[in-house]
């Protein structure tokens, strides 16, 4: 089975153009490795996130992506697929020193990963400029499906990039403490596909790799975090007559005519070797259809038709997740980065619209984790990607309305609902390590 990494080099500044232009950027790099942790060759795409603000709050914009290591690049924004890059940034990346420095930042990347992959696969996320290219694909010549149109739309009135790496307290240590992320990622609907031999052809989550971070958030782990996992079982009836009939039908369906006569043969012998039971039920039943009482063979026999009454598996659940914080700033940092996280969360949740407003399209998601010395924490449970349900803030959370010479409220308390968007099932475990080791909790 398959699994999908995920890994970004740190910020560069690369100088482009006879001016020598400083391009602020980093790369971010997805792919698949199997079981044995070994990269799927040809599963690799990366993408340039660049700062297009010249103020000290970074805005990252996805400006480029590659499916061939670095080989050749499409100049897609990931809005519009109108260029970002100016000329000298887009020669620079094809022959000159950004697509050095990004091949390099691929690699290096790759080699300083949570989970680092072997020297020849991390060779192969990032290959040489001999490798064949591909062709860039302008918005003229792509031919756009509706689901694509309305996509493009969406994105033109929504927002598609938050910022990067936002932490409260501002000082918080994140390769030294256990930390809670918050990944936002554009939503992408399960699909259909077809082959593989399968007769259930919706997509698995999983399996969609054409994702993108567009925020991230980090705060301390809060108290009183937990999960319930949980499937739903139900009772259910079949009468001695629902499952005879039951059993010929099957019978006859499965084996043919003439199993379904041999079935109902038998079936009419065992009502024979009961037949003082079977005459009493007959009574019972064909007096109550005459008189339009019920209950008859209780009131007279004390007495009920076996229901033969069983716990039935109906179905798996949705986890729900709640996680509440309380942010106090204490200085200049922190007010600019509670005033941004407030943000980032409200804006990343709300419904988006096509520029026609024929269609509203679902909120951005997010992947949660946490960290224990920047690697999923091995004693707590992981999360799926979810959906922010709700999100509520307190302003007043002593009790009084209070706030600095600025007008910064002196604490704010928020409260998150999220909800998984799949089940969790048993090979998800599996998943995780390949085998049943138990190195981690897991879901």
């Amino acid at each position: 089975m398959a699994t999908t990494k995920l890994i970004e080099s740190k910020p560069t500044i690369t100088k482009v153009g006879s001016q020598g232009t400083p391009l602020e950027y980093y790369v971010q790099t997805q792919y698949q490795v199997d079981n044995n942790g070994k990269l799927i060759p040809g599963t690799q795409k990366s993408y340039i996130a660049y700062n297009n603000s010249t103020t000290f709050v970074k805005n990252w914009v996805q400006a480029a992506e590659t499916s061939n290591g670095g080989a050749s690049w499409t100049f897609k924004n990931g809005i519009d697929e109108k260029p970002i890059f100016g000329a000298d940034a887009q020669k620079s990346l094809k022959d000159g020193a950004l697509k050095t420095d990004t091949q390099n930042a691929i690699k290096s990347s790759a080699k300083s990963a949570p989970q680092p992959l072997s020297n020849q696969d991390q060779a192969q996320l990032a290959v040489s400029a001999k490798n064949q290219a591909s062709e860039t694909v302008t918005t003229e010549e792509a031919q756009a499906s509706l689901s694509d149109i309305t996509s493009k739309e969406t994105e033109a009135l929504s927002r598609s990039s938050f910022p990067k790496n936002l932490t409260y307290p501002a000082d918080l240590q994140i390769a030294q403490q256990d930390v809670i992320q918050f990944n936002m990622v554009k939503y992408s609907p399960r699909k259909f596909k077809s082959g593989e031999g399968t007769i259930n052809p919706i997509q698995e989550r999983r399996e969609i790799t054409d994702e993108l971070i567009i925020g991230r958030v980090y705060l301390p782990i809060p108290g009183g975090i937990s999960d319930t996992n949980a499937v739903t079982w139900g009772s259910d009836d079949m009468n001695p007559i629902q499952s005879m009939l039951a059993n010929i039908a099957m019978s006859a369906i499965g084996g043919g005519g003439e199993a379904g006569a041999n079935t109902t043969e038998g079936t009419v012998g065992d009502i024979g070797n009961n037949s003082a039971d079977a005459k009493e039920w007959v009574k019972s039943y064909f007096a109550q259809a005459a008189t339009g009482t019920t209950n008859l063979l209780s009131r007279t026999q004390g007495a009920i038709t076996n229901p033969n009454m069983e716990l039935l598996f109906s179905g798996p659940t949705l986890r729900p997740f709640t996680f509440n914080f309380k942010l106090s700033a204490r200085g200049t940092k922190d007010r600019d980065e509670i005033r941004q996280i407030i943000r980032f969360f409200k804006q990343g949740m709300a419904v988006q619209r096509t520029q026609s407003q024929l269609f509203l399209k679902a909120p951005h998601t997010f992947k949660i984790r946490y960290l224990h010395k920047e690697k999923d924490h091995p004693y707590i449970n992981l999360i799926k990607e979810c959906a922010l349900q709700s999100f509520t803030v307190n302003y007043t959370p002593e009790g009084n309305y209070m706030t600095f010479a600025d007008g910064l409220m002196t604490s704010y308390e928020i409260s998150m609902q999220f909800q998984e968007l799949e089940p969790i099932f048993n090979d998800d475990y599996r998943n995780l390590d390949g085998k049943s080791i138990d190195t981690n909790i897991g879901y």
